[in-house]
């Protein structure tokens, strides 16, 4: 009988980026649901101070070598891969160099103060899941972690939602901590719509404050579930996801407890 799969799509993993409560959490779920004997994979940005030769990170050339578009500019999709030791578990990396470099200007490895959030997030989603279409690979979880993977619900649930790969999947998102957020470029419909978001997809969010916290309700109302990881969320926020009906889950200290988890996805 063939394993169930569940599909982590993460902001940030250690020991590609420094370990932070974020990243270990990165690492730790994966890694022990496939001690729980489901089959993994992993997605992650190339940022900038992910260091390839210690990582032994290498060049997809069959899954590379498409252009993205966004705001009439094209710009070349690079994956990249890796063996998560020693679980081996395959990691592949999204990249490329408009949007995942470092900057002297960064102030934390996602580079969140940065003006351009909105097509990194773009960018970031659509890789994922052209990438994931040429792997054929049909989770049953679709588990995205972080601001950079918020737009992921609505790409699966309303681009991706006939491919056979992702209609059954469930998915979840993860709210975590994010500091120094750069506001949002007011432009974000736009570019959402040229991609092929519906008008009404997007309606209820034209008074939204243009900040992390539209980004984090954009994830919640497309996906199955959602997992709190934020010991700060704000008070609104929260009181939008208990408003939105949808199942979640308070684990706000990062909390490492594969079968909390597992729990909770069963349950959607």
């Amino acid at each position: 009988m063939a394993k169930e799969r569940i599909l982590f799509i993460n902001q940030e993993i250690t020991p590609y980026l420094s370990a932070t409560p974020v990243s270990a959490l990165g690492r730790f779920l994966p890694v022990s649901m496939q001690e729980k004997g489901f089959e993994v994979r992993t997605f992650m940005p190339r940022f900038g101070n992910v260091n390839e030769r210690r990582n032994q990170l290498h060049e997809v050339i069959r899954l590379s070598g498409i252009n993205i578009n966004i705001d009439d500019n094209d710009h070349p999709l690079v994956i990249k891969v890796a063996s998560l030791q020693p679980s081996r578990i395959q990691v592949y990396f999204i990249d490329n160099d408009d949007y995942f470099q470092k900057l002297e200007t960064d102030t934390d490895p996602s580079g969140a103060n940065r003006e351009d959030n909105d097509e990194r997030a773009i960018f970031f989603s659509r890789g994922t899941m052209e990438t994931a279409k040429k792997l054929r690979w049909d989770p049953k979880v679709i588990h995205c972690s972080g601001w950079i993977c918020s737009l992921l619900p609505l790409y699966i649930k309303k681009l991706y939602n006939d491919d056979p790969s992702f209609k059954n999947s469930k998915i979840v998102y993860s709210i975590q901590p994010v500091k120094g957020m750069a506001p949002i470029d007011p432009n974000i419909f736009t570019k959402l719509k040229a991609e092929g978001i519906q008008p009404k997809d997007l309606k209820k969010y034209s008074s939204e404050t243009l900040d992390v916290n539209l980004l984090h309700k954009i994830g919640v109302d497309f996906s199955n579930g959602v997992i709190i990881n934020d010991p700060e969320i704000n008070p609104s926020l929260l009181e939008y996801i208990k408003e939105s009906g949808k199942p979640y889950l308070m684990a706000q200290e990062m909390e490492l407890d594969a079968q909390k988890y597992l729990d909770f996805y069963n349950s959607l």
